[in-house]
């Protein structure tokens, strides 16, 4: 009877901790992730928010924590470009209702037969735009769109800030913003008890001020200026064919971003372990309310959800206490937001791009198995060279060429037992299309005046284009010699 208490006493206390923890790293995060995506910052706050007080309370995974997400940023500032800003909470409603069909669905855990490879180059790819992106906003430079050209001016960008005082001090200000994002880690762990982000992004802020540098700083307006509830004449634009395909894309791209981020948190703590559809309704339900509210799309974020396991979290408390902050803060003092230079933010994304980008990995995976390594490289490539969404579904296809060819094993053994005399071919496994011109030009090489004997009965699996393609053959070689297909299936 004593012990109860002091138990929830205990969670209590360590669920606190840990939302100020987790506050501190997503305050940062919010604010760069929507200035990276060209809207005003406040709007990253109100996807945080949502993340905590709403989806935060919701069952799925109890630890993982939700808000604007760096993977979503390049989708997010390509649709408010090509279809404004006032369509961006449209976009994310419909992309929350189709997440609520699909966890209604049951079709959450069907996002976890996707392909590993193609899930790190979709991040590799998403990384790669971002840093090439946020490199401009970290020397206060506007940057070209679309990923070739950004990492084609590159150069000249470099060139630029050479000639320009006010592009290396805000150069300089991102350049610290990353140095101390890199080393902290490094430092003692009584000093890493301060989250990263918050550091760099307070130092860059006070160095800031106290030089008076010349660079530019974040714009707020307070929430109730930036909440746009979508209207009637917003709702048209559901009739376009292109509206429609980026809710798509942000709702399958921001489901298997959550849930894989699942996925990675179950395997840092011994707590429950992920309810996948439910963790997809409770994505829907907090899509549809920040589309509602036109603020940003959400997904859950593995920065803040590991930082949420690592302060100690032990119930979703943690995670909806971290939105009360957020909250707390929009509304009692935004206006400290207009001292942070938007170079400090941008240092913080490139560093948050870099981390996407599995660099360590790529060689023991090229060790293990090249074809997974082409396929996250050539992912990753065309996300930047194209766009997200045809970058992803070209990782798909390769995947399932991969797995087909992977699966299509055919064994050919031909014994030729003396001059003159039959030749007996063995086949073994499976005969599909894929292996068919290596069995063709094997069966083409053997003398037309010979007879053969094809024994089938080690095939489990014969595709129609085999089929077709071994009684072609025969009927030829009948001509000059004599050919006998045994085990055979019969045709469907």
């Amino acid at each position: 009877m004593t012990r109860r208490p002091a138990l929830r006493l205990s969670t209590l206390r360590s669920d606190f901790a840990a939302s100020l923890v987790v506050f501190l790293v997503a305050l940062p995060l919010c604010v760069g992730v929507a200035v990276a995506s060209g809207v005003p910052a406040e709007l990253g706050l109100v996807t945080g928010i949502v993340g905590g007080l709403v989806t935060g309370l919701m069952p799925g995974s109890s630890l993982q924590v939700s808000g604007p997400a760096a993977g979503l940023t390049v989708l997010v500032f390509a649709a408010v470009q090509e279809h404004g800003l006032a369509t961006l909470g449209v976009i994310t409603a419909v992309a929350g209702l189709l997440q609520l069909a699909m966890g209604a669905a049951r079709l959450g855990r069907l996002f976890r037969a996707i392909s590993v490879s193609v899930v790190q180059g979709m991040l590799a790819g998403i990384g790669l735009v971002l840093i090439a992106g946020q490199l401009y906003a970290l020397a206060d430079a506007k940057g070209p769109s679309g990923g070739p050209a950004k990492l084609a001016g590159l150069p000249g960008l470099v060139a630029d800030v050479a000639g320009s005082p006010r592009g290396l001090a805000a150069a300089a200000v991102g350049a610290g913003t990353v140095a101390i994002l890199l080393l902290w880690p490094r430092l003692p762990a009584r000093v890493r008890v301060v989250p990263a982000p918050l550091v760099a992004v307070a130092a860059a802020t006070a160095v800031t001020a106290l030089f008076d540098l010349p660079v530019a700083r974040i714009e707020v307006a307070g929430l109730g200026g930036v909440i746009d509830l979508p209207g009637v004449s917003d709702l048209a634009a559901l009739g376009s064919l292109g509206v429609l395909g980026t809710a798509f894309t942000f709702a399958l791209i921001a489901s298997a971003e959550s849930l894989f981020s699942a996925a990675a948190v179950d395997r840092l703590h011994d707590g429950p372990r992920t309810d996948y559809d439910r963790e997809l309704l409770a994505q829907g339900v907090g899509n549809t309310l920040c589309g509602v509210l036109g603020a940003l799309p959400m997904t859950a974020v593995i920065v803040r959800s590991a930082a949420n396991v690592q302060a100690g979290a032990r119930t979703k408390a943690s995670r909806v206490l971290h939105g009360f902050w957020l909250l707390l803060f929009a509304a009692l003092i935004p206006a400290a937001l207009s001292a942070i230079p938007l170079a400090a933010l941008a240092g913080v994304l490139v560093h948050a791009g870099a981390k996407l980008v599995p660099v360590r990995s790529l060689r023991p995976l090229w060790r293990a198995d090249r074809g997974e390594a082409v396929i996250l490289a050539v992912t990753a490539v065309a996300i930047v060279v194209t766009n997200l969404l045809e970058g992803v579904l070209l990782g798909l296809l390769l995947a399932v060429l991969k797995s087909a060819w992977d699966t299509s094993h055919l064994q050919v053994t031909v014994a030729d037992l003396s001059d003159g005399e039959e030749i007996q071919v063995v086949l073994h496994g499976n005969a599909t299309f894929l292996r068919l011109p290596r069995l063709v030009e094997t069966l083409e090489r053997l003398p037309a005046d010979r007879p053969v004997r094809l024994d089938l009965s080690g095939v489990r699996h014969l595709d129609h284009a085999c089929r077709s393609a071994l009684e072609l053959w025969q009927e030829r070689h009948n001509r000059s010699g004599s050919a006998e297909l045994v085990g055979l299936p019969a045709s469907a």
